[in-house]
């Protein structure tokens, strides 16, 4: 392969070659870096324009297995649907090229990426988003700005762009920016707070990302990152991120194919309908702005436009309609941002920092391990906790691990039609459902130790209307603290919003969904009182300065302080479902005690796991001790029996004699006997011919377990003592 261009990068090489391959895509860019090969290709459909005020644009990332030189696991020996890091790495693609297409264009695209060859080195998601934007700057189509991604990371205090993933491996931060040479366009983010951090965890993740899906948790995440800290590492990333775009379009610049004149959807709103709108419906478009739900403020919107027509029946005709619809928005558009602008007010009354009402309700399923209602103005979350062991981990396999991992940290969010008034059929997994459940995941997991448990929390979204990922935040956290699962701290969410006209803007507070459509900017900020554990950013103008956005920061803090003081009152609260819920304790123990813990043959810990009904791990190592049960008084009391049997001093061993006799103790009665526990907690077999002189047809006529009886030593077999009455 003949490289037209190679690159010399923060911490690696990248070298392109345009035009060699797929020559009949619009666009393509063929990208090698170390072992790793990526094909990325732009098509449009010239011919077609979608009228829909949306951009039609497809991204799709596909691994194939062969590129690390394996077969595909499972039945079917073809990749078959996307993995969960696949369909992430296409929404990180997708959300930074997608502002680079102009107003109107309404031709559909299709961004195809493709991994050819993959080392277990190469950062996957910079070079895919890198390898897009390079196919599509060099294509036929008018776009003409670089966008790249940078990586950073925090390797024993000092920041590393662009790591491996090996250096990953011992990382504190996993920061994900997309831009171009003078805007910051998107942000992923999560903190570690520890270098303890399993190296498959972060393979999945977007940030690397955080699917975190599919990852064994293991690591426990005690310090989030602190706002100014954030902040220094945005300035020294931004400026690589910056510098590496301008090497990019230099580079490219002469590459670039002839450009395709390509038609615009026509935009242009009514002037005569504005103007009749904002003379006699003003107070009409501030109505329907008081509808706070979307199915109701799109109602009252409706009812205006007939309203309208009924007054000005020449608009009937179905152009002068969809002109009318687009005015009508236009000016609640503008209402919503000036009213923002010149009072700081907000459409429902707020403030600009008040976050709307909060109920919380915890253990409203009472068969459920554990459950949350969170309620935040007109959105609503039910998350449902469910725990079980390692057996009940998700498997997954990705690209470059040598075998299947497990991932026992699980958050699955789903959004019905009926939590925004649609009438539509709850389908598959939506790549944004999945997005947003990725998302809360990474903002829990670092104030988790799950250590060998499997949970799974399911977030349904009842009601929506701004921000559902942070109340799947809230929420989850909440269900945790009602299955009585320690964590590190307690962790909120906020999404935070902005709306500027160039001169000036303002920061939102717990935006809802009316602020999201109309504003300029959807920051998702989660963390805890002292620092922020996950974020996510979207940019709708051309970029956002670091001034802004530590405002943003600072804002979104004491945003979420609020919100974790209503949690704590709310968990003073709960209600455990002791009747369901299981319970685990962890604790440690003196290993010299193992052996009279788990007893003669396995007698003692078997005696304890039948009659607690638990389950017992004892690490033999290091005396750790694992007590899983249906509910918290069976492992409550298995735990009291074995500190019961650590705190007892130990009685020296017996060295027994044939002839020697000793008082003990009936511990359990059979058919053929009776076992005996002697003094220094040996069990010898009195054997039913050998309790009286007399014949005995039923031990238990005899005795009683917890008899006291004197025996004498018989006989040794093995390790087995046989006794008789004394």
């Amino acid at each position: 392969m003949k490289y037209d261009i190679s690159l010399e990068l923060q911490n690696r090489e990248e070298s392109y070659s345009f035009g060699d391959v797929a020559k009949q895509a619009n666009g393509s860019a063929w990208l090698k870096s170390g072992k790793t090969v990526i094909l990325a290709t732009v098509v449009i459909d010239e011919t077609e324009i979608v009228k829909d005020d949306f951009l039609p644009l497809t991204v799709q990332y596909i691994e194939k297995t062969y590129a690390a030189g394996k077969i595909p696991g499972g039945f079917f020996k073809r990749e078959t649907k996307p993995s969960d890091f696949e369909t992430l790495t296409s929404r990180i693609v997708d959300r930074s090229l997608r502002p680079l297409f102009p107003k109107g264009f309404g031709h559909p695209t299709q961004i195809t990426i493709m991994v050819f060859s993959a080392d277990s080195e190469s950062d996957l998601q910079v070079l895919a988003l890198n390898a897009a934007s390079a196919a599509l700057y060099t294509s036929d189509i008018d776009i003409n700005v670089s966008v790249s991604a940078v990586r950073a990371a925090k390797i024993d205090g000092n920041l590393v762009l662009n790591p491996t993933l090996s250096e990953l491996k011992s990382s504190t931060l996993d920061l994900y920016l997309s831009g171009t040479k003078e805007d910051l366009l998107m942000i992923e983010m999560r903190s570690f707070g520890s270098t303890n951090v399993e190296m498959n965890e972060m393979l999945i993740d977007p940030m690397i990302d955080p699917t975190m899906t599919g990852a064994v948790l293991t690591s426990h995440i005690s310090n989030a990152m602190k706002e100014d800290e954030l902040i220094e590492v945005f300035e020294k990333t931004q400026a690589e991120l910056f510098s590496a775009n301008a090497k990019y379009e230099a580079g490219f610049e002469s590459l670039k194919k002839e450009t395709k004149a390509l038609d615009l959807k026509a935009h242009t709103l009514n002037e005569d309908m504005l103007s009749y709108i904002k003379e006699n419906h003003m107070n009409d478009i501030k109505n329907a702005m008081n509808q706070m739900a979307k199915s109701e403020r799109s109602t009252a919107l409706r009812q205006l436009r007939k309203n309208i027509l009924t007054t000005k029946q020449e608009w009937a005709e179905v152009e002068a309609e969809v002109e009318l619809k687009d005015a009508i928005n236009e000016v609640k558009r503008e209402q919503v941002r000036k009213q923002i602008l010149d009072e700081n007010v907000r459409a429902d009354g707020r403030e600009l920092t008040e976050v709307r009402p909060i109920s919380i309700d915890t253990n409203v399923l009472p068969n459920a391990h554990s459950s949350c209602l969170f309620t935040r103005g007109q959105t609503q979350a039910l998350v449902v906790l469910t725990m079980g062991g390692a057996k009940d981990a998700q498997m997954f396999e990705s690209l470059t691990d040598s075998g299947t991992q497990n991932e026992n940290f699980m958050v699955h969010y789903n959004f019905p039609g009926f939590s925004v008034g649609e009438a539509s059929p709850i389908m598959g997994t939506k790549r944004r459902e999945l997005g947003h459940g990725n998302l809360a995941k990474r903002a829990l997991a670092p104030a988790l130790d799950l250590d060998g448990q499997t949970v799974r929390l399911v977030s349904e979204i009842l009601e929506s209307n701004g921000s559902s990922s942070m109340a799947t935040v809230c929420g989850g956290y909440m269900a945790l603290k009602a299955a009585d699962i320690e964590t590190s701290d307690t962790i909120a969410g906020i999404a935070m919003g902005m709306v500027s006209d160039g001169d000036k803007y303002a920061i939102l507070s717990d935006i809802m969904g009316l602020e999201d459509h109309d504003g300029d900017m959807d920051f998702k900020v989660t963390g805890s009182k002292d620092g922020i554990t996950a974020m996510q950013m979207d940019i709708k103008l051309g970029g956002v300065s670091l001034n802004v956005l530590k405002e943003a920061l600072y804002q979104a803090k004491e945003g979420r302080s609020h919100i974790i003081d209503i949690m704590l009152e709310a968990e003073k609260n709960i209600e455990f479902n002791d009747g369901v819920l299981p319970s685990v304790d962890f604790f440690h123990i003196d290993p010299s005690f193992i052996g009279e813990v788990i007893g003669q043959a396995g007698k003692t810990i078997r005696e304890m796991i039948e009659k607690f009904e638990v389950a017992i791990d004892i690490d033999k190592k290091d005396g750790k001790v694992k007590i899983t049960g249906k509910n918290k008084t069976g492992v409550v009391g298995a735990r009291g029996h074995i500190e019961n049997i650590v705190n007892t001093p130990k009685v020296a061993k017996i060295k027994y004699e044939v002839g020697d006799k000793y008082e003990g103790v009936v511990k359990r009665i059979v058919d053929f006997g009776a076992f005996v526990e002697l003094p220094d907690g040996t069990d010898g077999l009195l054997h039913i011919s050998k309790i009286s002189d007399k014949r005995v047809d039923k031990v238990s006529d005899i005795f009683s377990e917890g008899d006291k009886v004197t025996v004498e030593i018989l006989e040794f077999k093995g390790n087995k003592i046989s006794l008789g009455r004394a």
